[in-house]
């Protein structure tokens, strides 16, 4: 069971570095309808579900209804087609994680363990 203080910390993380990243990628997939207030939700919604969903259903079938619930907050948010949220979801983690590499490169390896990716 993860703790509030993690789920808390995960959230800010992501806010600050997935959310920026999924706004980017959102806006040059979907176009004006993706908003930094709508991926800062995506993020927040998205890591409150998956620590739900993580207690209650663990494996690959935990991992595919956690994707299929981010892409889903992604299609709500951005306005999308299920394809196109795919896709902004995909190009997004790509990125994300040329950032960490970058980062961990610079020193700043500690940010991989904070679980930004989840």
């Amino acid at each position: 069971m993860t703790s509030a203080l993690a789920v808390i910390v995960e959230i800010i993380v992501g806010v600050i570095v997935l959310a920026p990243v999924l706004w980017l990628v959102g806006r040059v997939i979907a176009g004006k309808t993706a908003s930094l207030v709508h991926a800062v939700w995506i993020v927040v919604l998205g890591v409150i579900i998956n620590e739900i969903l993580g207690a209650l259903v663990q494996g690959l079938l935990g991992l595919l209804i956690t994707l299929v619930v981010w892409i889903a907050l992604i299609k709500h948010f951005f306005h999308t087609s299920w394809s196109k949220s795919a896709i902004i979801g995909i190009v997004a983690t790509i990125v994300l994680a040329i950032i960490i590499v970058v980062l961990a490169l610079l020193g700043l390896g500690a940010i991989i363990g904070l679980g930004a990716l989840a």
